[in-house]
């Protein structure tokens, strides 16, 4: 019986299929973070109005949530009302430019959103937004 022997065979690193798989994960990675929005509130049944417009940077304002039984949300942060000038007044030594968007829930108190209102007007905060969806 002969036996052959062959001389060994370099191993080789296939290139093409590693690039195929980083730009497919690369693909896979921006259209997820294009998809993704910034929800500094709460997840609420808003109003609707027909003359409501889109804010460009809401992601830079911060979010003033009220719900119908009465609760306030500042940035998903549970507040007192009595707690809300400092939050407030924190924000606004801390924001450049500071904005606040408010959302009420459909069929909220409107007493409980002048409060906020109010609250935010004290605290000499002048670029206020109520939160809609569109008609």
């Amino acid at each position: 019986m002969r036996i052959t022997v062959h001389p060994h065979k370099k191993a080789r690193i296939e290139i093409v299929p590693l690039i195929d798989v980083i730009f497919f994960l690369l693909a896979t990675f921006v259209m997820v973070s294009l998809s993704m929005t910034k929800n500094q509130g709460l997840q609420i049944q808003l109003p609707s109005a027909g003359t409501a417009e889109k804010i460009d940077d809401r992601d830079k304002a911060a979010t003033l949530t009220v719900r119908q039984t009465g609760e306030l949300f500042f940035n998903k942060d549970k507040v007192a009302l009595a707690q809300l000038p400092l939050k407030l007044q924190t924000y606004k030594a801390a924001a450049k430019d500071p904005k606040v968007v408010v959302s009420a829930e459909s069929g909220v108190d409107f007493k409980n959103v002048v409060g906020a209102l109010d609250e935010v007007r004290r605290a000499g905060i002048t670029k206020v937004a109520i939160s809609t969806e569109k008609k």
